[in-house]
């Protein structure tokens, strides 16, 4: 009775988890409201920009790159991609990098708004353009950004 009482507080406290703060375990960020995550008109790339807005991560759904075999999350975490995957993510005051995300994917949060083709999403320093070629993120105050798309990606 007590193991099956224990249990049963674990899943309810799961479940009242949000899926931002599961997916970003690893890549970090910590818990990002829904208002803050978006998603290209393609379906194919979605991105959160942190509540406190001091970063942003993407996650790509289908892409013709090669997937590094492994990496290291910016809390110096080793990612090997066996449980999540691949995000590309830049903090202020810090270059673009890979990280990884562990759990559910950005794709699974409810809410998604759209970012059109064309448009700018920004909060704080944080600026994100999404474009028929892919979305560029950016911390304005330093420059460090990263390009991606189903193609190619690239950090600066």
């Amino acid at each position: 009775m007590k193991l099956t009482m224990i249990a049963a507080l674990s899943i309810a406290t799961a479940a009242t988890l949000p899926l931002a703060a599961i997916a970003n375990a690893c890549g970090g960020g910590g818990e990002i409201p829904e208002d803050n995550d978006f998603v290209t008109p393609s379906g194919n790339i979605v991105c959160s920009i942190y509540s406190d807005s001091s970063g942003v991560n993407c996650e790509v759904r289908e892409h013709t790159w090669v997937m590094p075999a492994s990496t290291t999350g910016p809390f110096g975490r080793a990612c090997d991609f066996n449980f999540g995957g691949l995000e590309f993510y830049v903090s202020q005051a810090k270059p673009a990098n890979l990280g990884c995300y562990e759990g559910a994917s950005k794709f699974d949060a409810p809410g998604l708004k759209t970012l059109d083709y064309g448009q700018t999403y920004s909060r704080g320093a944080i600026t994100c353009d999404s474009e028929l070629a892919g979305v560029t993120c950016t911390d304005t105050t330093t420059g460090h950004f990263f390009r991606v798309s189903r193609e190619s990606y690239e950090l600066g």
